[in-house]
């Protein structure tokens, strides 16, 4: 019998210890106005960081949350842990104390590690209600030891890729939590290496990508680092997003690839000086995480150009379902620009019926796919897992259509959908057609409680910087496009739609405002339905 190593399959730690140890003079690691790091300098503060964790009790199995804003030691921390097989928990640097503490009892954290400036009065809220949350601040602190003066009195060994196996957890994340407390997803080592496959072999990236790194780099931004390393790529840290300071970096270090979500984009098309910034370097810009707006997607293209690859994916199958690429964006097609792209091959999905049958082209159904890439379940709540993944699928939540030439559309999140006067309403069909108008900036479609409809269709409207929405001209636009039954009732003028921590629309926000009667009065002022 064959020595079970002899075919034990690479996971994530050995790709980053097998990239880390070759080339170590190559730059990696642009710090904004400061010094450039190599891969040598990343890999000698990755095993530093990795023997001040090991000194404070953190092995194998250990649970360690992470709550930070971008800075090289949120890198160094994770590679760390996942050198040391540790598992990590992401706390998002938006989401609130709720939210946070969630995560940290939920998950069984074992450690905090927190960026002291920034987060040390919520370190302390934490620990008070954490018993035995054991602290390590990123920076002086008077309420806990500072990691970063730990790994700097270290010398740095040679870096092993830790033995482990598919089904070993290697990140606990949380769900965004738009329809309820947020849910624990154990990423495993199959699930993530299978992640890292799909990127290197499906996105289209740079030679050499060049990436401006603003999304958290506890969340979606940590994605980009193994790819760009593996690459032979350089990643510029920003601390947050800001679009002036963002066109800012692209011109100076010339970037030509970045990760973004759709709102991220926006504010760059209306920010007042986007005119004076030369943003030609942009080869490929990957985004998604929520639906964009065709219209303002037909007017990144034409504004920037055609730099733009779209990626569907959910936490419980990270990062990539489908792909839109540069190429498939056809800005003589609002539909086309409304599509999600094609299943990548690296796994099955069907549309189904809610009997579980697929559906045929133009027909709406759930997304459900199969694959290595599909968590294992929702932890410790079984029932929840039998649910998603029933059937022997994992069930999205996401309804698309399929065009005849394959390409997925998505229509709605089954949970968002409306059912007014007794007809189904999908929200993003009516967002679509209200985003065409040269007025909107961003719209976000709710249904409202209703003693006549049920729920009443509810436009809510932020308008381009000077321009003024004709609410009633809305309504007609969508009654034409649509249908009178699918017409707004109401439409609101607002001045921003809040965003989960993940950079998702937050309906459950808007819903609880609106349905609560501190919104519209529906039928109303601002526009009325039949």
């Amino acid at each position: 019998m064959s020595d079970p190593e002899l075919h034990r399959p690479p996971y994530v730690p050995d790709l980053l210890v097998n990239a880390l140890n070759q080339t170590p003079e190559r730059p990696l690691l642009q710090l904004d106005g400061g010094p450039t790091l190599s891969v040598g300098e990343v890999r000698d503060a990755t095993s530093r960081f990795v023997q001040a964790l090991a000194s404070r009790g953190i092995s194998a199995g250990s649970r360690v949350a992470t709550l930070s804003s971008n800075r090289p030691e949120v890198l160094y921390i994770a590679q760390a842990l996942q050198v040391s097989a540790a598992v990590s928990v992401p706390m998002h640097p938006l989401a609130g104390l709720s939210d946070h503490l969630h995560a940290v009892r939920d998950a069984g954290a074992d450690v905090l590690v927190f960026e002291a400036g920034r987060f040390g009065e919520r370190a302390g809220q934490l620990s008070a209600q954490v018993p035995g949350l054991q602290l390590l601040a990123l920076g002086p602190s008077g309420i806990a030891d500072d990691l970063c003066e730990l790994a700097a009195r270290l010398e740095p060994r040679p870096l092993v890729a830790p033995t482990v196996e598919g089904s070993d957890v290697a990140r606990l994340g949380y769900s965004g939590g738009t329809t309820g407390k947020p849910k624990a997803l154990a990423t495993t080592q199959r699930s993530a290496m299978a992640c890292a496959s799909i990127m290197l072999a499906e996105w289209e990236w740079p030679s050499p990508p060049r990436v401006l790194s603003c999304a958290p780099l506890s969340h979606a931004g940590s994605a980009m680092v193994l790819p760009t390393l593996l690459k032979q790529g350089t990643i510029l840290v920003h601390p947050t997003f800001h679009p002036e300071r963002v066109m800012q970096a692209i011109q100076d270090y010339r970037i030509n690839c970045m990760l973004v979500v759709p709102t991220m984009i926006y504010a760059i098309l209306d920010h007042p000086r986007f005119d004076e910034f030369d943003l030609s370097s942009l080869e490929t810009v990957f985004y998604g995480a929520s639906a964009i707006s065709p219209a303002r997607l037909k007017e990144a293209i034409e504004r920037i150009g055609p730099v733009f690859s779209q990626f569907y994916g959910q936490a419980e199958a990270p990062m990539t379902l489908t792909l839109l690429r540069k190429a498939e964006h056809d800005v003589g097609d609002l539909r086309r620009l409304s599509s999600c792209g094609r299943p990548v091959p690296w796994i099955r999905l069907e549309l189904m019926d809610s009997d579980g049958k697929p559906v045929a082209d133009g027909e709406p159904g759930e997304i459900c796919v199969q694959g290595p890439l599909v968590m294992d379940g929702y932890r410790d709540n079984p029932e929840l897992t039998r649910e998603a993944l029933a059937g022997g699928w994992l069930h999205t939540g996401d309804v698309a259509v399929r065009d005849p030439d394959g390409f997925l559309r998505i229509v709605d999140r089954t949970k968002d959908m409306i059912v007014s006067g007794g007809f189904n309403i999908y929200p993003r069909q009516i967002e679509d057609v209200i985003a065409e108008d040269p007025a909107v900036a961003q719209v976000a479609v709710i249904g409202i409680p209703h003693p006549k409809w049920g729920e009443a269709v509810t436009a809510l409207v932020v308008p381009r910087p000077g321009a003024t929405v004709d609410a009633d001209a809305l309504i007609a636009r969508v009654a034409d496009r649509k249908g009178k039954y699918q017409a707004p009732k109401a439409v609101e003028i607002i001045d921003t739609i809040p965003q989960t921590a993940v950079g998702k629309p937050d309906k459950k926000a808007l819903r609880a405002r609106y349905g609560m009667g501190k919104g519209p009065d529906v039928g109303g002022e601002l526009g009325r339905g039949a």
